[in-house]
């Protein structure tokens, strides 16, 4: 039986950008060993760094062996861990570095995106027991096959939870560079405003939808694993956003959040027969290439044949249409068009399951500005809309107006 509550702290990238920010993130720590609570840390790389090593590997190289470039990206966080681990001593708070590898974290085989497997926690928890801070590379573990990996963009949320999971934390208390959830992003919606709590349902999909605060991983693994996330900043160390479980007592707004992404490309394949098995023998090549798809729309069946529109990252969108290109023929459609110009505009609020109306509000809304929609995507507390980019701000401005959430 653990004495003292235990706190898993991550840090971003900004909250570690430079050495005074690292010594603050120091002061901080200390701050919550003084009052009574154990800490482990979970640090990202420091500011850009990662950036700067991905350029530096486009300089060198225009062939990057995925397994080459975990091992570069890797060391971003290195850094991070070993300096707050001596500011942390100079401060005269015992502190013990850790890569991914060293705290147990095993993955899958799947580089630069890989999976947490298992972590084996024994030399974290023997820190503890010692009075030691552990402060842990984030975003990186190693495979099965005993190889550095790293866990994707956002891989250090997913790291600081999967942690706080195993070692039974308390809290896991996320740091970045805004100051909790909002209600929109505050550089497109000035007055949007911090959400004081929200349930993990409204979060995932936040995060699934253009929300940048939380890895949507990160969030999965914390609903999974019942681990209450704070969403903080690290600027300001006021109190932020708690991601919790769905409590009655929780007042459920009918839209919490308005969120949009521009990261995403539209992929239509145009006369395919309708008739079973032709899905799943188109999907099959985009999953054989580990491709996310989301957003999926087939038009009604006109003599046979139908036209299926879906969703995926623009960063996979060339092998998206090389995979379904190559099936086109077989299959008998007659081709492929592509759409990188698109944007995802999102309603989110849990209290949409027993409000009506909201669907109409939003297509309503949407025509008043003159915004189009390509495609529509429904789930019990969320809408989304594929519009085009150059619009989607205005729409999201729209919304947040028309259902009040400023």
């Amino acid at each position: 039986m653990r004495e003292r509550p235990l706190v898993v702290q991550k840090f971003g990238g900004t909250s570690v950008g430079d050495p005074e920010r690292i010594r603050a993130v120091a002061d901080h720590v200390a701050r919550t060993r003084r009052a009574g609570n154990d800490v482990v840390v979970v640090v990202s790389a420091m500011g850009r760094t990662t950036d700067d090593l991905i350029r530096l590997a486009g300089e060198v190289s225009r062939v990057q062996p995925p397994r080459e470039y975990d091992m570069l990206v890797s060391s971003g966080e290195r850094i991070s861990m070993s300096l707050l681990s001596m500011a942390l001593a100079d401060l005269g708070v015992e502190a013990a570095s850790f890569t991914g590898s060293q705290a147990g974290i095993v993955t899958d085989t799947e580089h630069t995106r890989a999976r947490i497997v298992e972590i084996r926690a024994d030399r974290l928890r023997e820190a503890l027991a010692a009075g030691v801070v552990p402060v842990v590379a984030g975003f990186q573990g190693v495979s099965t096959a005993r190889d550095v990996t790293t866990l994707g963009r956002g891989g250090s949320d997913t790291t600081a939870v999967a942690l706080a999971a195993v070692l039974g934390a308390d809290t896991c208390e996320i740091y970045t560079d805004v100051t909790g959830v909002f209600s929109a992003d505050p550089r497109v919606v000035p007055d949007a405003h911090r959400l004081t709590r929200i349930s993990f349902e409204e979060m995932l999909e936040i995060a699934a939808t253009g929300g940048r605060v939380l890895q949507l991983r990160s969030v999965e693994f914390a609903r999974n694993h019942h681990v209450p996330l704070h969403v903080r900043s690290s600027f300001t160390w006021e109190p932020g956003t708690w991601v919790v479980e769905e409590d009655e007592s929780m007042e459920q707004a009918v839209v919490t959040a308005i969120t949009h992404d521009t990261s995403e490309a539209k992929v239509t394949v145009t006369g395919v027969p309708d008739r079973p098995g032709i899905a799943a023998r188109l999907f099959r090549p985009l999953a054989d290439r580990s491709i996310n798809v989301d957003m999926i729309v087939q038009n009604a069946s006109i003599h046979g044949t139908t036209d299926i529109s879906f969703t995926v990252p623009k960063l996979d969108l060339a092998s998206a249409v090389e995979a379904t290109a190559a099936i086109c023929e077989e299959l008998g459609a007659t081709g492929v068009t592509s759409d990188d110009d698109v944007a995802r505009v999102s309603l989110v609020g849990a209290g949409m399951k027993t409000h009506p109306g909201v669907t109409a509000t939003t297509f309503e809304t949407l025509a008043a500005e003159g915004i189009n929609i390509d495609m529509i995507s429904t789930s019990t507390i969320r809408i989304s809309c594929i519009v085009r980019t150059d619009v989607a701000e205005q729409a999201v401005r729209a919304l947040h107006r028309a259902f009040e959430l400023s």
